[in-house]
């Protein structure tokens, strides 16, 4: 990990889903380039150990807390002890999801369903509102979305998880205008990429998506980071209500 780039020097920044996968690639590049990083995840142990591992790497201040992003009120919670700790928050980046598989259509249960919107779709929705209000207040902020090839090509095998990611979609240029202009709202839709949740794949289903992606292979996951970076940073400053593509070209 690097420090090229955009600087965040002074910048506090909350990532979800960020104690592994591409969430755990974006609170380090956020960090190595001056961010004081808050990663939050359902596990307080990760949380915790994740936050010792930047401010050990990075020299910055970070900040682990455990929280469902399903439940609302541990969303109040988790922006109380942001602005308890740093007094700010100056980004949010949105990259907590589930993406629970299933036999067959009939077998998605209501539990099922209501989980995967909860986590995609619900919690963004209100975090953001939260978030939103109060950098709308201080003058500035950005917010960036982690969605989903799967909510413009959905698949009859992700079809909840395609439901939300595109709910999120719509969020993202909702929000755009709702909190502008002294907060920015983009996202990015992430193809296949190569992290701990690929050990899980299907080696037939991979195949076939690949052949449908025009550089023919899975990302790594530190080819998401400049996409995030560019979007949440001030290169990007006319730009929002945007979705920007980090698929390998996924028909």
């Amino acid at each position: 990990m690097t420090g090229r780039g955009e600087r965040f020097d002074g910048k506090v920044v909350l990532v979800t889903g960020g104690t592994r996968g591409l969430g755990r690639e974006m609170a380090g590049a956020f960090a190595a380039r001056g961010a004081s990083v808050v990663v939050s995840s359902r596990k307080a142990g990760a949380c915790e150990s994740v936050a010792a591992e930047l401010e050990r790497e990075f020299g910055n201040p970070a900040l682990g807390v455990p929280c469902h992003m399903g439940h609302w009120e541990e969303l109040e919670a988790l922006l109380d002890a942001v602005y308890d700790r740093f007094g700010a928050l100056h980004c949010l980046v949105n990259n907590a999801g589930i993406s629970p598989t299933y036999d067959r259509l009939t077998a998605v249960s209501e539990d099922l369903w209501d989980k995967t919107l909860a986590v995609n779709l619900k919690g963004p929705f209100r975090l953001t509102a939260l978030a939103g209000e109060r950098m709308k207040a201080a003058g500035g902020g950005t917010v960036v979305n982690v969605s989903s090839v799967a909510s413009i090509r959905p698949d009859a095998n992700w079809l909840p998880y395609s439901a939300a990611k595109a709910g999120l979609n719509a969020l993202t240029e909702g929000f755009s205008q709702a909190l502008a202009p002294e907060v920015r709202i983009n996202g990015i839709i992430c193809g296949a990429f190569m992290t701990d949740i690929a050990a899980d794949w299907d080696e037939d289903e991979t195949a076939e998506r690949m052949r449908n992606t025009a550089l023919r292979r899975p990302g790594r996951a530190e080819e998401v980071v400049g996409a995030v970076l560019h979007l949440a940073g001030e290169q990007s400053s006319y730009t929002t209500g945007a979705m920007l593509r980090v698929d390998g070209g996924r028909r």
